[in-house]
């Protein structure tokens, strides 16, 4: 009796597990992110429709499902191309792209699975070669926005003819050859010298313009002071004479060391000349 149980419950855990086989082949999954297309070999490859997220039923051995990630991948396309006056330029896009979910039955009749290493390199290439020519190497930089812009509209018309979709296109690196460098870097010492002999040449124009107009005003002053003289003789140059007594005089009366030494008496028979003073300055 008990060897029948145990037969009859071994059946039924195989049964089960033949069961369960069978049910986990005829079922497979759909992630988030991802899409699948399926090889059906009775109905001719791959069939037209696209699987979407979740889980999806299949026949054993007849169908293969492919599951293709539908997500956006940024990737990085290189390229040293010249530009419109022969100059080197190594420059680096970096390109947000995803496949057009429709269209993945035929994406992956015609490319695989691995799509964009078979067509970004070499129509990025493309691209950045045929923009790029048309810009010298001064305008790459000064007009870097609008060379991106292009590379980016152009870059766009020819992944839709692979059916991927571009989302975003940026310029991340850009660099010239060490000729073309120390070309700008010569071209920037020399401006920068030209510069500065400009401002010399300025600054001399107006150090010759201040002399002059000094020149004309010691001039003007001298035929007013001769004119002067003149008319009244040599009273202008005794009232020059004062005055500029009158000053030193301010200035020594502020002074705190100065000290007043009067001149001896007269000399000589009936002489009313004298010794003149002295004026001491008397360091503390």
């Amino acid at each position: 009796m008990a060897d029948k149980i145990l037969s009859r419950v071994s059946s039924a855990a195989g049964a089960l597990a033949v069961g369960a086989f069978t049910v986990n082949s005829c079922i497979y999954n759909v992630d988030g992110g991802e899409r699948a297309v399926m090889f059906d070999t009775l109905r001719g490859g791959i069939l037209p429709d696209v699987r979407n997220e979740g889980t999806h039923f299949m026949i054993p051995v007849v169908q293969r499902p492919i599951i293709i990630d539908v997500r956006t991948k940024p990737r990085e396309i290189p390229s040293v191309t010249g530009t419109k006056d022969l100059q080197m330029v190594n420059i680096k896009l970096r390109v947000l792209w995803r496949p057009v979910i429709e269209k993945l039955p035929q994406l992956y009749r015609e490319l695989g699975t691995d799509f964009d290493e078979r067509v970004l390199p070499s129509i990025g290439n493309e691209v950045l070669k045929s923009v790029v020519a048309q810009y010298n190497a001064e305008e790459l930089l000064s007009k870097r926005a609008e060379v991106s812009a292009r590379i980016k509209t152009e870059l766009i018309k020819r992944g839709a003819h692979f059916h991927l979709t571009l989302d975003d296109v940026a310029i991340t690196h850009l660099t010239f050859g060490r000729e073309f460098m120390k070309a700008i870097e010569s071209k920037q010492v020399a401006s920068q010298e030209a510069e500065r002999q400009q401002y010399v040449v300025q600054r001399a124009e107006q150090e010759r313009i201040a002399n002059v107009t000094r020149a004309e005003g010691e001039a003007e002053a001298a035929t007013i002071i001769t004119k002067a003289m003149e008319k009244t003789g040599n009273a202008i140059v005794e009232v020059r004479r004062i005055d500029a007594a009158k000053e030193i005089a301010t200035k020594l009366a502020k002074g705190r060391n100065i000290t007043y030494l009067p001149g001896g008496g007269a000399t000589g028979e009936g002489g009313n000349g004298g010794n003149p003073g002295l004026l001491l300055s008397v360091d503390k």
